[in-house]
């Protein structure tokens, strides 16, 4: 009987691929067998990990990829079909924060992290759906976070965008649930990553969050990539518009 959370012969799009969460995220889909199409801002900050993860046997394109330029993600896009053959798997992961009380925001500030965090998902995913609705299959996976479910102060933007990515899941799901494709989102909690350093590093952030988690600590990027691999594979063929939360207990409050 066929494994099914084998990903030999798929290819997965992530985007904000060159650290962290998409990083991780990128090596858990190799080891699973998928083909890799890497996308940062720029290609080269992408290249080191197209060539860690050649090493593991896969095919990996590194891409740039600017996610609130549609001419951008349509080139992106087209390159990645054109190299690997075909985008079966999206991971929606590409995304910025400002972190400023509400009357201190800057407009443009608001139009960073929208733009980014959610009309960016729209536009990948808008490119790469027809693709997918030609042959009847494909997985989208949006990275979406505890804040879509739950608020914290100084973080408007985030929460809006993230709350919108949930919803959009659910909209997506819906109108393609009947044509092969399946669309969900994973809401990680706060996760040990460079972008997180300096909050690890403040005393009275670092308690916080490790005592808001009912587990008592950060999450690990590895592990989150279970849950990815599930919602690319086979095994999940069943399960459409969910947010699966993989946050420590955080948001069972």
């Amino acid at each position: 009987m066929p494994d099914p959370f084998d990903l030999h012969g798929r290819t997965a799009l992530v985007t904000g691929a060159s650290r962290g969460l998409g990083l991780a995220m990128a090596r858990g889909l190799a080891r699973a067998g998928a083909d890799l199409a890497l996308t940062a801002r720029r290609r080269e900050d992408v290249e080191p990990v197209a060539a860690e993860l050649r090493a593991l046997g896969v095919r990996a394109v590194p891409l740039a990829l600017e996610v609130r330029d549609r001419g951008s993600v349509q080139a992106a896009v087209a390159e990645a079909v054109s190299s690997l053959g075909a985008v079966d798997v999206l991971v929606n992961n590409a995304g910025v924060n400002v972190r400023k009380p509400v009357v201190e925001l800057a407009e443009e500030e608001w139009d960073l992290v929208l733009d980014t965090n959610l009309k960016g998902y729209f536009l990948v995913a808008q490119a790469v759906a027809p693709h997918m609705l030609a042959r009847g299959s494909g997985k989208i996976v949006h990275i979406s976070s505890i804040l879509g479910a739950v608020g914290l102060p100084g973080l408007a933007p985030y929460a809006a965008a993230k709350g919108g990515v949930v919803q959009l899941t659910k909209v997506m799901a819906l109108e393609w649930a009947r044509r092969g494709i399946q669309v969900n989102a994973i809401g990680p909690t706060y996760f040990e990553t460079e972008l997180t350093a300096p909050l690890r590093a403040d005393p009275e952030r670092n308690r916080f969050i490790v005592e808001r988690t009912p587990m008592g600590r950060w999450g690990r990027p590895e592990e989150l990539v279970g849950t990815l691999v599930w919602l690319a594979s086979s095994a999940s063929d069943f399960v459409t518009g969910q947010t699966i939360y993989v946050d420590g207990g955080w948001t069972a409050w």
